[in-house]
């Protein structure tokens, strides 16, 4: 058995006994410590051992033998924390094992479904798995055919779904050496000369891995295959295009297709193909070959101000293949996009209301304003007349610019609440914040996919974004506040909610410590830890924390090794486990976004709006420098040691749900809003508001930390304060007098609450569809499980 790579050659085997010590040293342990290398170099042995069975199909086969017998020995045993990662090890090499027995198959399938009697999340990873095998084992090779077509974009007119990896990385954090290591490791094997197949190779393995998986080593030989394959050249497309329309068939006859029918049309492709390029007859079956799972399609971004999501992703869908039946003219898509990445955006720039000199109907217009008839109108006298409306400044003089139509039509409401049911269905309908008076979710975080409890079935959508964030809270923050604006440029206008499917995915990467330089010496430090959405996923998901967090405390060591030996790596380690971290992690956990309104001290500033994710400060710079208390000063009574007076006003949340409004003042120097707890005894969706300094008289009936979802918090003295959001730096506020937090509400929520109050059909009572609408805008992060509890 040899891989259909020519230089490959043939691959010894690797004995059972190997690849079963390779699988228990990679299982996460009770008594592993999370914080150890050697729990974070679990994902490097994950990787090798996917690497050790990639060129040789019966190495793969007896990986699905061993990694099914380790399963099964799990449940007899109720080693429930190792049935998560051996399950997402074995699906993987599933879809990259080129035939597997049909009592392979069954005994896969019958413990999927035994998952089905366990708590969540096992039973929601094995209903999703149990599917996928039932439809592999009717249909073989299918997960790989839609997989690379998908990731590959391959043309064809039967299976018109695309995907592709945005890879957003945080500047501040991946500089020099750091997004050196990422840009090249990405990019480097994206190229042909790194290793990237062209689409005809793409097809050949298609084709090729599909009749392997469907007639098996009895009935195909893959090295003849894998070589009349090679020399047809460019028709291959053919034949590629025969197989996607077979294989789809089936997968749309389902059970009502005829047994044997998908296997008997393979065979008759397989003896054309032969046939075709040898003359040699057909004698029956010979060793497979094995046809590597390519990495997607990723691009690499820093994410810096000038970066749109809304831009890169429509910019991406309009340059699509299939696009074209959505595709705008010109003059529409550069109003649009905008001219500039820095541009504001329709939805974001400020509406002013300007006296119109004409009816504003075009046929009212003179000929020598109307755009249709200046047959000579070229993209260069478009860009002079916006540079002409540019550069005049004087308000008084009006002038046509281009315009479209802002106000959402009936339809677009109605698709964007079919979103918002589809998305948050399984949230408990009133989601974060609550319907009407009190609170209707409980503060236990949501997580898993709603395909057990969404009674809205999801809309197929042709074009998947996955969108990868990478760096600490920081880049966390300016995610959720780009979902946020996304949302809310959708809600203005609908484009790309109903065609792209966005999938969120976080791999934390810290700065790399670094000896502080004399100039930087006084600087303060940031306080807390600076990846805790991380390290919280870390905690609730332990095959995420051997793998995305250990690749995060890889990619400096590395940098360290680039400059070392500054060649080019043989595998793309960093590329291969965001791969494998975007194909198999598909259970989310939601984090809910909140929304501040600032006041500032000057009257003349108007407020300003803002949302964060992880964390929020404030801090009164003037005690800044007492800080850190001693025994000595919190004897003192003076007030200047304690810090200014502040008012809170809070709704207070239990678990019981009996939230109570409460109202104090307080004398601090600063206070910690975090919203992702440290611990797991403090998991709770809600935010949980730290004053710097602890009280030391019970009598103040001040309790050390707050628990509320919806806080008012005002300076009371002639002392503004400063804010900072998610740690970062850029997003830091000053002469801030108020600030008011709360729940960010979904603007497709929003726009359906509108529509309901121009009708007059009640302002706070939800009705209709509108009572299983979620009002709160979560973040959903993918992981690999979830939450285990």
């Amino acid at each position: 058995m040899c891989s259909m790579e020519p230089t490959a050659g043939c691959f010894p085997t690797v004995p059972e006994a190997e690849l079963y010590r390779s699988i228990q040293a990679l299982l996460p342990r009770e008594t592993d410590n999370k914080q150890l290398p050697d729990c974070f170099n679990k994902g490097m042995l994950r990787w090798t051992l996917h690497k050790k069975v990639l060129n040789n199909p019966a190495n793969s086969v007896s990986l699905v033998w061993v990694l099914i017998k380790e399963l099964e020995k799990a449940e007899r045993w109720d080693s429930r924390k190792c049935i998560i990662p051996l399950l997402h090890t074995l699906m993987y090499a599933i879809i990259q094992t080129a035939y597997i027995p049909d009592e392979l198959y069954k005994r896969v399938y019958d413990f999927c479904k035994r998952l089905l009697t366990f708590p969540h999340p096992y039973c929601t990873v094995g209903l999703s798995y149990a599917r996928q095998i039932k439809t592999e084992r009717a249909i073989p090779g299918l997960k790989y055919q839609r997989m690379v077509t998908a990731e590959q974009r391959l043309k064809n007119e039967h299976y018109p779904y695309q995907e592709r990896v945005f890879v957003l990385a945080d500047p501040e954090v991946f500089s020099g050496s750091l997004g050196q290591v990422l840009m090249g490791d990405i990019e480097a094997f994206a190229s042909a000369s790194g290793g990237c197949l062209s689409p005809l190779e793409h097809m050949r393995n298609v084709v090729q891995h599909s009749i392997q998986a469907a007639l098996g080593g009895e009935q195909c030989h893959g090295e003849r295959l894998a070589q009349a394959l090679k020399d047809m050249g460019q028709d291959v497309e053919t034949y590629f295009q025969e197989v996607m329309a077979t294989v789809e068939q089936s997968a749309e006859e389902g059970a009502r297709g005829k047994k044997g029918a998908l296997k008997s049309r393979l065979l008759q492709l397989y003896s054309e193909i032969v046939s075709d390029t040898d003359s040699e007859p057909l004698s029956g079956g010979g060793p497979l070959c094995d046809c590597p799972l390519p990495n997607p399609e990723m691009s690499f971004h820093l994410w810096t101000e000038d970066l749109d999501i809304w831009r890169v992703l429509t910019k991406w869908f309009r340059s699509s293949s299939m696009s074209e039946q959505f595709s705008l003219s010109q003059e529409l898509e550069d109003l649009e996009l905008g001219e500039s990445p820095s541009d504001p955006r329709p939805s974001d720039i400020t509406r002013f209301s300007v006296l119109s000199n004409d009816s504003g109907i075009e046929r009212d217009l003179p000929p020598s304003a109307d755009p249709s008839l200046s047959s000579s109108l070229d993209s260069a006298s478009l860009s002079a007349s916006l540079e002409q409306c540019k550069s005049e400044q004087d308000p008084s003089k009006l002038s046509r610019r281009g315009c479209m139509k802002m106000k959402p039509s009936a339809k677009d409401n109605m698709l964007l609440m079919q979103d918002t049911l589809e998305e948050h269905a399984s949230l408990g309908g009133g989601g974060t914040g609550g319907r009407g008076v009190g609170r209707g979710a409980p503060l236990q975080r949501r997580t898993g996919s709603t395909m057990l409890q969404n009674p809205f079935h999801k809309q197929q959508r042709h074009f998947t974004a996955r969108i990868v964030a990478m760096g600490d809270d920081r880049v966390l923050g300016r995610l959720a506040k780009a979902y946020f604006f996304f949302r809310k440029r959708e809600a203005r206008r609908l484009f790309l909610t109903m065609k792209v499917n966005l999938q969120f995915y976080y791999i934390p990467v810290c700065r790399p410590t670094t000896t502080i330089s004399p100039v930087k010496e006084n600087l303060p430090e940031p306080r807390g830890n600076p990846c805790a959405l991380g390290s919280y996923l870390s905690m609730v998901d332990p095959w995420y924390n051997s793998n995305i967090r250990g690749l995060g405390c890889m990619i400096p060591r590395l940098a360290e090794m680039k400059q070392t030996n500054p060649g080019r790596p043989k595998d793309p380690f960093v590329s291969d486990v965001i791969s494998y971290y975007v194909r198999t992690g598909q259970q989310p956990v939601y984090f809910t976004i909140y929304f501040v309104k600032i006041t500032f001290t000057s009257i003349t500033r108007e407020p300003v709006e803002d949302v964060f994710l992880t964390h929020l400060e404030i801090e009164f710079p003037e005690f800044r420098q007492i800080l850190p208390p001693t025994k000595d000063k919190q004897r003192k009574s003076s007030g200047e040691a304690c810090g200014a007076v502040v008012s809170m006003n809070y709704r207070r949340v239990t678990l019981s749900g009996r939230d109570v409004d409460k109202g104090l003042s307080v004398r601090t120097s600063g206070a910690q809003i975090n919203a992702i707890p440290s611990n797991e005894a403090e998991d709770l969706n809600c935010l949980t508001l730290t004053l710097n300094e602890s009280p030391t008289k019970s009598k103040n009936n001040i309790v050390p930390k707050i628990r509320t979802n919806n806080i008012k918090i005002r300076t009371l003295e002639s002392r503004s304060f400063t804010l900072t959001l998610d740690r970062d730096s850029r997003r830091t506020y000053k002469d801030v007098q108020s600030i008011e937090v709360s729940p960010c509400l979904d603007p497709g929520y929003c726009v359906q609450k509108t529509m309901r109050s121009k009708l007059k059909l009640g302002k706070d009572k939800d009705a209709g569809l509108s009572k299983y609408m979620n009002k709160g805008l979560p973040l959903p992060i993918n992981t690999f499980a979830g939450i285990i509890t």
